[in-house]
């Protein structure tokens, strides 16, 4: 994009350069000739007007009398009937510029001077030229590189915001470019990652509705058919157990569909080197965290690993850091650590300030509910997005407020294929 905005800029320039340039460089050397030729047409006919005066009064015709019309290195030479021909000056050489002056009587005077002065300077005028077009053009060339980076770098900026929303990081930008279109493709991705984030909530906690209605009902069914498989009709005994088979195969279907789901919705899940992600994640936070006077420290276990998807986990700190600039004071922490569960790791978020208030504890990760001003979807769209990678966010602290990331450790069966359950056949 930036080699095609110069291109198209560093063209431009050159045509309007060769369009203005070249007629101003031909009009200057017609003006040039011009200038000369019409100088030796004066200087002829001064000279003309000496001579005709002297015919006129019957005088001899004396040359000295019009050396003064005769410039450097010129010629001058005058041709009457009845006379010989008379030349003043030095020979002018084969190139030469020459102009004629009628006189009175059957006569005519004739200067001619050499051409190459006259070329020179319409060479000179033409190198001017020439240069005044490499200066527009360098000058062009300058304007177009940067605007060329003007352009260029928001774009980029653009496309890795794109980039960033398609790998889970929902998280508005605020930067704008002050150039218009672009700035509306940014409010719209931003507008978005809003749409995104609140899609991915609603359609977790669909699934998770769903699979308590469907698990609620399917154990009321199941626990109605238990009493009827020892009926002392057999028959009916014999229908309730087949019943009852059913029932039980149903509930292992929905397990691994549910199962299934939740693959598919860690398939960008992959292991994640914490001692290496975590503080490059929270670099961009700890120079807004410094401007409030505040710091930012983190502390990562070596060699501790987690399965996770990294724009979603980059969403998830994101969301955690922006909350306690907003809401805390004092130094934020990032700790990574092991849990106490084998095959987990914990990534706690933590800050010195008053905490959560009781009221606000119980719903501080309700979609729409904020204690702060705020939209509210933050908390609830980071939930739900360690939820999509398997793992649980959770307050673990009040006061001082700590929320724990639990995140599970990578094995080496985790593999990225979606193996969904084979289509049953009812008997």
């Amino acid at each position: 994009m930036r080699r095609r905005i110069l291109l198209a800029i560093l063209l431009a320039v050159a045509v309007t350069a060769a369009v203005l340039g070249i007629p101003l460089g031909i009009v200057a050397s017609w003006q040039i000739e011009s200038s000369y030729r019409e100088t030796l047409a004066e200087n002829a006919r001064a000279a003309a007007a000496i001579l005709d005066t002297e015919i006129a009064n019957g005088q001899e015709i004396d040359l000295d009398q019009v050396r003064a019309a005769v410039p450097a290195n010129g010629l001058l030479t005058v041709r009457t009937s009845g006379q010989e021909e008379r030349r003043y000056g030095s020979s002018p050489g084969e190139d030469t510029v020459t102009e004629t002056a009628d006189l009175a009587r059957d006569g005519k005077v004739e200067i001619a001077v050499p051409a190459g002065p006259m070329h020179d300077r319409q060479t000179t005028v033409t190198l001017v030229v020439v240069l005044l077009v490499l200066l527009s053009i360098g000058t062009g060339a300058v304007v177009a590189i940067a605007t060329a980076r003007r352009l260029a770098k928001p774009l980029r900026h653009v496309a890795e915001r794109a980039a960033r929303l398609g790998g889970g990081d929902f998280r508005p930008d605020p930067s704008r470019y002050g150039v218009g279109e672009l700035d509306m493709v940014a409010e719209a991705l931003d507008a978005s990652g809003t749409a995104l984030a609140q899609l991915v909530q609603r359609e977790r906690q669909l699934v998770g509705d769903v699979s308590h209605q469907l698990r609620s009902r399917l154990t009321a069914l199941q626990l109605r058919l238990e009493p009827l498989t020892v009926h002392s009709d057999d028959e009916v005994a014999d229908e309730s157990k087949a019943a009852q088979e059913q029932a039980d195969r149903l509930a292992e279907a929905l397990d691994e569909l549910l199962a299934a789901a939740r693959a598919a919705r860690e398939v960008g899940a992959e292991p994640v080197d914490l001692p290496h992600q975590l503080p490059e994640m929270a670099q961009e936070w700890r120079e807004l965290l410094r401007a409030e006077g505040r710091n930012l420290r983190t502390r990562v276990a070596d060699g501790l690993m987690a399965r996770a998807t990294p724009g979603r986990l980059r969403e998830v700190v994101g969301v955690l850091l922006d909350n306690a600039l907003r809401h805390g004071s004092g130094t934020v922490s990032i700790i990574a650590r092991r849990g106490d569960a084998e095959g987990t790791v914990v990534i706690e978020v933590s800050d010195t300030g008053p905490g959560v208030p009781d009221e606000l504890a119980p719903h501080i990760f309700e979609r729409g509910f904020s204690g702060g001003g705020s939209t509210g979807v933050g908390l609830a769209l980071a939930r739900a997005l360690v939820e999509a990678d398997g793992g649980r966010l959770e307050l673990s602290n009040r006061r001082p407020a700590v929320f724990s990331l639990f995140l599970k450790v990578p094995r080496p069966s985790d593999v990225p294929e979606v193996r969904w359950p084979a289509e049953r056949v009812p008997r």
